[in-house]
């Protein structure tokens, strides 16, 4: 498929403040398997995306050879802020507000969700968001200034967005469920099984959590580490806490 590059421009200018950036051939595979609304996807490689598909991707192929439209690499290095090595972009629509908080304030939940308090680094909350997609973690909330839904934040989840739920929210309005805040001084996490239902909250890179956050504590909870050692990268702990509600029930992967 293809089309004129200033139609092409016209349309994918017209929709993109309102619309997520899916950077690369992974995020926009990913943002398909799991059902993202997608008006728009170009590639300056059409057959190679393609190729990319049938190597990584069948399940989907098809759908991707509906969508993607073909364009001149000047063309697209106009429309993303920074190419991707796949040359390949789209644009899809993002899951409303609405519908996020009502997956994420359902009760009975069957897993957990993850707050990210005050987080700083754009790569860690994409790879946040990557591992809860992964763990089949009902969603990832974000508190402070970081938007979730930035570019950034999209691309390092690699389009996972679309797998789970997420959005942002103030610490007063978190979901409801027992919340577990990990703390360097908290309890031993290997002594406590943490329950499906679980608002698990992690501190910022650098302050740790929040005086909000951890009045709103029901549990502080302390990952296993060396003496000396001063932390983990966010989303180490991050992953290293899901692991144990995982094994803890036997939830399928």
């Amino acid at each position: 498929m293809t089309a004129s590059d200033p139609d092409l421009l016209s349309t994918w200018h017209r929709l993109a403040d309102a619309s997520v950036l899916l950077d690369g051939f992974h995020a926009l595979k990913h943002a398909v398997r799991f059902g993202a609304d997608i008006p728009v996807a170009v590639a300056v490689d059409r057959a190679a995306a393609l190729a990319l598909a049938d190597d990584l991707a069948p399940d989907v192929r098809d759908t991707l050879a509906g969508l993607l439209t073909e364009v001149a690499p000047g063309t697209y290095a106009n429309l993303v802020p920074r190419p991707h090595p796949t040359e390949v972009a789209a644009l899809a629509v993002r899951p409303s507000r609405e519908a996020a908080l009502e997956k994420l304030t359902r009760l009975p939940r069957t897993t957990p969700v993850v707050v990210l308090d005050n987080p700083r680094n754009l790569g860690n909350a994409g790879a946040v968001i990557r591992l809860a997609a992964g763990f089949g973690a009902t969603g990832v909330i974000t508190t402070g200034t970081l938007d979730p839904w930035h570019p950034t934040v999209v691309r390092a989840g690699a389009g996972l967005h679309f797998a789970t739920t997420v959005e942002h929210l103030p610490v007063e309005e978190l979901p409801p469920g027992p919340l577990f805040a990990l703390d360097p001084e908290g309890d031993d996490i290997r002594g406590i099984k943490l329950p499906d239902d679980a608002v698990l909250a992690f501190g910022s890179e650098r302050a740790g959590l929040s005086p909000e956050l951890r009045a709103r504590a029901d549990h502080l909870l302390s990952l296993p580490m060396r003496p000396q050692v001063s932390s983990y990268n966010l989303a180490t702990s991050v992953a290293m806490t899901l692991y144990h509600w995982s094994i803890g029930t036997g939830a399928p992967l």
